[in-house]
């Protein structure tokens, strides 16, 4: 279906879940197969227009809605969850919301995929550039689990055609398989397909063909009020979260298996939140999950509560009741920013985000500092396993603003610039890869990474993101789009 301006669809199919950017496409295709996606490619490239893709509409930054957008490819329609028998494999395509993409794989084979909270994000972009959420360290993060990937190209002639690159591919349709799982979305072309199975999957039983979704998992949740609050409160639990994870790398269960998310809001939200879960039919998950509690929680304040048995599919409905909603897709503005750690923060970093938390000149209860705890799983595969290369941190954390009024926008990316220029204040405002930190998300895209006024490391903004990974991703890039016709502000360069 081609949408243009004037028609109905039109003013809903130009902005994503993010209200800051928006796009003023002449044309938008609403996809339905694999050969129309071809068709759209095919005819924007011919007649030289500006391609921009969109498989959920949840990116966080101007990556898909953007003013130079001639032409819009919206594959929100391209959202079927099966199994292929014939490749051992599920199928999965890249409009499919991840809420949907779990349900389907847990009703239907009691299996699921290590991906994020938020059920409102498409597969496509959330695979291609990691996929990070609470089961990561028991299961990895979801790119290790793309078997095979269906895309659409640009091809030599000024036309587009689909390939099939599998994990078994190699040469050219090796390289195009690998740059997917992690170098980001609308860079290489359309992925119309994913074929989801994990490494080292045997047999033809769907049911072994990905992680097997936990039963049940002891959930716990813990508060510590910012009433009272103290620095150095506040730097011990912080130091406490990043040192069980460093003194916790191994994916041997249950320790191996404990997720867990700390949110610290600005004080307006009144109270740092903590989360941990674990797969309750792992022997010692009880007394692991405890002894996870009572570390970060240990001499801070924090009130731990009981640890308590939830069916996992109420368990990812409670998960994703924990992200701000305003309104929810209708009005909401944000800006994200990122960050992989090795080693805790120092009291400096404790300070300067404390600091910003407590500001009395500001106040927004879904500002906020969010710590998720990583390793284990996610860093048993080689770095250049597939394109998707932060395989050496032991946590990762966000730094998120969210709000609905557009006379706000300053206050609010200040405010986050702020914090997270604070917190990197020593190492040019940016997480550099290195011995303490390791670069940041490219599922969390910050323009400001671009721009030298707030990154003053001296390290290219594409080593953030990929790592020692980034040349083999540009030969991707020159071998399956030499053109350049799928890029944004912070896709592979192929020079």
């Amino acid at each position: 279906m081609r949408v243009e301006p004037g028609d109905d669809q039109y003013d809903t199919l130009v902005v994503g879940f993010n209200q800051r950017y928006r796009a003023s496409p002449e044309a938008v295709h609403v996809v339905r197969s694999t050969e129309e996606t071809v068709a759209a490619v095919s005819e924007a490239v011919r007649s030289g227009k500006r391609l921009s893709v969109r498989s959920g509409g949840h990116c966080y930054a101007d990556l898909v809605y953007h003013p130079q957008a001639e032409v819009i490819v919206d594959l929100s329609l391209l959202n079927r969850v099966s199994w292929d028998g014939e490749r051992r494999a599920f199928l999965a395509e890249p409009g499919a919301q991840l809420t949907d993409v779990y349900e389907t794989l847990n009703r239907g084979w009691g299996v699921t995929l290590p991906g994020g909270l938020c059920p409102a994000v498409g597969l496509g972009g959330h695979a291609s550039g990691g996929g990070y959420g609470l089961l990561n360290r028991r299961n990895g993060v979801v790119a290790d689990h793309v078997a095979a990937v269906e895309v659409v190209v640009a091809d030599r002639r000024g036309g587009a055609r689909a390939v099939v690159a599998s994990r078994e591919s190699r040469g050219d349709l090796g390289d195009l398989w690998w740059a997917i799982c992690g170098g980001g979305g609308g860079t290489f072309g359309i992925v119309t397909r994913f074929w989801l199975r994990s490494r080292g999957a045997t047999g033809d039983d769907p049911r072994d063909q990905l992680p097997r979704t936990p039963e049940r998992v002891l959930v716990n949740a813990a508060t510590l009020p910012y009433e009272g609050l103290t620095e150095e409160s506040f730097t011990r639990l912080v130091r406490n979260f990043a040192g069980w994870c460093g003194e916790h790398p191994s994916a041997e269960p249950p320790e191996g298996a404990i997720g867990a998310i700390m949110i610290a809001p600005h004080k307006a939200g009144r109270q740092i939140q903590m989360l941990s879960l674990v797969e309750a039919a792992l022997p010692g998950a009880e007394s692991a999950l405890r002894e996870f509690t009572t570390y970060v929680a240990n001499g801070t304040g924090m009130q731990v509560g009981p640890s308590l048995p939830m069916r996992w599919d109420q368990t990812e409905r409670l998960l994703s009741s924990i992200e701000p909603r305003t309104m929810w897709h209708l009005t909401e503005r944000l800006a994200v920013k990122s960050a992989f750690h090795k080693t805790p923060w120092t009291p400096e970093q404790c300070a300067a985000a404390f600091r910003q938390l407590t500001r009395d000149d500001y106040a927004n209860d879904t500002s906020r500092v969010v710590f998720y705890a990583a390793g284990a799983q996610i860093n048993t595969v080689p770095e250049d396993a597939v394109a998707f290369p932060h395989r050496d941190s032991t946590y990762v954390v966000t730094y998120e603003s969210f709000w609905s009024q557009p006379g706000e926008d300053q206050a609010h990316v200040g405010w986050l610039r702020d914090v997270y220029g604070g917190v990197y204040a020593a190492t040019g405002g940016y997480p550099i890869p290195g011995k303490d930190t390791a670069g940041c998300y490219i599922n969390s895209p910050d323009p400001d990474i671009l721009d030298p006024e707030f990154n003053t490391s001296g390290v290219p903004w594409h080593a953030f993101y990929f790592g020692n990974n980034y040349a083999r991703l540009q030969r991707a890039k020159r071998r399956w789009d030499p053109g350049n016709v799928f890029r944004h502000s912070l896709s592979v360069r192929p020079d």
